[in-house]
Order: C-alpha cells, then structure tokens, then sequence
C-alpha cells in the first residue's frame, strides 16, 4: 500500500482504462456521487467505467443514472470511493475482483487495503475530492458530472448544516450548481417523505429511550417494523440524524436490523464527543461527529453492549 498524492491519483487515472468503480453497503448519496460523477468524467475522456452498487440503485438516486449504462468490458482497474473500510464492500461489489488499484476516501480511520491510497480527511464529502479530480482531468463540467458532486456534498453535510461544512464546500457547491437541479436534489434529499418514512420516523420517537442521565439516546428499527410499515432502504436513509437533535443528548445511536442477525449502527454527537472513536470500539470507524458500525446479535443484546460502551465512554 502507498499513500498518494492528488496529481498522482490524476495520473493512474489517465494512465489506466476499463475502470470498475466500487461503492459501498448501503450506499449514500456521497458514494453513489463520487461513483457516477467520475465514471461519467472517464467516459467523457474516452475510457470505459461502470459503477458497481450492492444491491439495486436505491429509488431516490435514480437521477444519477439518468444517462448510464453499463458497458461491456473486463475490468482492468479498480477504484472504491468513499469506502472507509473493507468490511463496507458487498459481495456483489467485490464479484471478480481481486485486489483494489486506488482507494479514494475522506473518512480519517480508512482502513481499506488498496495497492495506492489517497485519503483527504479535511474534505466534508469524498465528493469534494472527485471535483478536484475532473478539474485536473481537465474534463468539462455537465449536468451529471454536476449532478453526483452536488448531491455527494449536499448529503453528507446534512444539507450544509453539519459542523464538517467548510468554506471550500460551500465553494465547490457554488461552482456546480449552474449546472445541475441542486433545488430538485435539496427537495429529495431533504425534504420530501413517503407515509411509509412518516410512520417509520413516528415508531422511531415511540422507541427512542435515552441512558447516561440524558446524553445518550438509542432508537432501532428491526426488519419486522420495517415489514409491518412497508419501509424500504428509502425510509431508512436520515433516521440517524433523529436522536442527536434532543435537547441534552451528546451521543444519539441508531440501530437498524438486517438480513442474518447483523445490527448495522450509525452514530450522531454533539459537544466534542467523536463518533468515530466510539464505533471502533466494535471495529468501525468514520468521522468525529458521524461514523458507524455492524455488530452481530438480537436486538437485546446488541443494545445493551452498545449502552455500556456509552455509558463508559460518557
């Protein structure tokens, strides 16, 4: 493994062809923007690249793929976006690949094994860095290059309200909004709710319940709410934000069920608590005020190593 720098990532980019670009379990809209924007920019140079999703393009990120489609060729280089780790890459992600070319990233405690590392934790989105990139590709800027960064920056600074928000953000989302519907992405990112999310959100408050004289607030959706309500991933994304915005809380905990007894945790803080401390305590990682884990277990008893982990470190 070998730390890079940017022009060097610029350069293996231009080097190499037949790019198969790997996001992660569970995308969000920061992996799935980096993952479309450059494979939209690679094409745009004359390179074959596709993006690989575990599982199926989640509904509200249709827009990215407006104008993709796969192409028919044999992989030759591999490169993960916004990937902090290899436990965050699917089976289908990973089907014929054997060893990962450049890993691209942002998250501090990137722990991916790639033979070419470029990680720039001062970025609040990798998306910031897949800007970078095009710009040095000298690539023009269009409509789904703009697309995927807007909606990668956007997203994982909560709409430009989380602390990881800087100036350069702001920058970079100023430059590519001329050419993308940045208002179309705010409205289905932030705004719009199906029922199905509403009820989810209702249960969420009914469930949450707070430890640690109020500082640390828990909710969960197990896969027989989610069956009961008729929620999708859809529903899920934003629920972690929930238990953070009580008055009092430091450290909100959502846990979500998933197929084969696996609780996959996402961890909010305020006040100088750092999230990504805490969740590799259960061999996760992130940012300081967002990071995340997987912990195997019944609901009972994933919840309660969760609670003395945060009562300990509280």
């Amino acid at each position: 493994m070998r730390m890079i720098t940017l022009d060097e990532v610029v350069l293996h980019l231009q080097e190499n062809d037949c790019f198969k670009i790997l996001t992660h379990s569970y995308p969000d809209g920061d992996t799935l923007g980096c993952g479309f924007s450059l494979a939209y920019a690679l094409r745009k140079l004359g390179k074959k690249a596709n993006v690989a999703i575990n599982g199926a393009l989640p509904s509200k990120f249709t827009y990215l793929a407006e104008h993709y489609e796969e192409q028919e060729f044999t992989p030759q280089y591999i490169v993960s976006v916004d990937v902090a780790a290899m436990t965050l890459l699917g089976d289908s992600v990973m089907q014929g690949v054997d060893k990962i070319d450049l890993c691209i990233d942002h998250h501090p405690t990137n722990t991916i094994v790639a033979d070419n590392i470029y990680v720039d934790s001062t970025a609040a989105a990798a998306s910031e860095i897949i800007f970078q990139i095009v710009e040095q590709l000298g690539v023009e800027m269009d409509s789904d290059i703009a697309a995927g960064i807007y909606t990668g920056v956007s997203t994982d600074t909560g709409c430009f309200c989380y602390t990881n928000t800087t100036e350069r953000t702001h920058r970079i989302a100023a430059q590519v909004m001329p050419y993308c519907d940045w208002r179309e992405i705010n409205y289905t990112n932030f705004v719009i709710k199906t029922r199905a999310k509403i009820r989810m959100e209702r249960m969420i408050y009914d469930s949450m319940e707070f430890y640690s004289g109020g500082q640390c607030a828990i909710v969960y959706t197990t896969l027989a709410m989610q069956q009961a309500l008729g929620a999708g991933d859809d529903e899920m994304e934003g629920l972690a934000s929930i238990p953070r915005q009580v008055e009092g809380v430091k450290m909100g905990i959502t846990m979500r069920e998933k197929e084969g007894g696996v609780f996959k945790i996402s961890v909010r803080t305020n006040d100088g608590i750092n999230a990504s401390e805490f969740c590799q305590k259960f061999g996760g990682g992130g940012h300081p005020t967002a990071a995340g884990c997987s912990i195997t277990g019944d609901l009972a008893a994933v919840k309660r190593q969760l609670i003395d982990a945060a009562e300990e470190y509280l």
